[in-house]
């Protein structure tokens, strides 16, 4: 990937986001990593509700999401986020989630595999997209 294309997206974890073991529910950072998504998306000049009510809609194909070390309630975690085009309908987003701090530690690597589908579910090609990868 092109690092030029990074873009961070920064998380502070909230208490209620950890489960009893005091730790961040694996299913929280799918919420993380979608706003850090919807964030790169935006700051590259398009909006996902736009896209959305103009009839294209991008929906997630694969999530992918290695966990390495814990987010725990008050810590404050990075999100970096990359995209690379893999076909005329799918982009490839890859995020990885640092904790902020002298650990700098990796606390989750993912892949997503995003595709642009019409209002009845076909695939269509939504040119925009190529903003994200420029």
């Amino acid at each position: 990937m092109d690092n030029t294309q990074l873009h961070t997206t920064v998380i502070e974890v909230r208490d209620y986001e950890c489960d009893m073991q005091g730790i961040v529910n694996n299913a929280v950072y799918q919420n993380y990593l979608e706003h850090a998504r919807h964030t790169f998306i935006k700051d590259k000049g398009l909006d996902f509700a736009v896209i959305t009510q103009s009839g294209v809609h991008l929906v997630v194909m694969r999530a992918e999401i290695d966990y390495k070390s814990p987010l725990r309630s008050g810590m404050t975690a990075v999100v970096e986020t990359q995209c690379r085009s893999i076909s005329k309908f799918k982009t490839e987003f890859t995020q990885t989630i640092t904790i902020q701090g002298d650990s700098a530690k990796t606390s989750a690597s993912a892949r997503f595999i995003v595709a642009s589908i019409s209002d009845s579910g076909r695939p269509v090609v939504f040119e925009p997209i190529k903003q994200l990868t420029s």
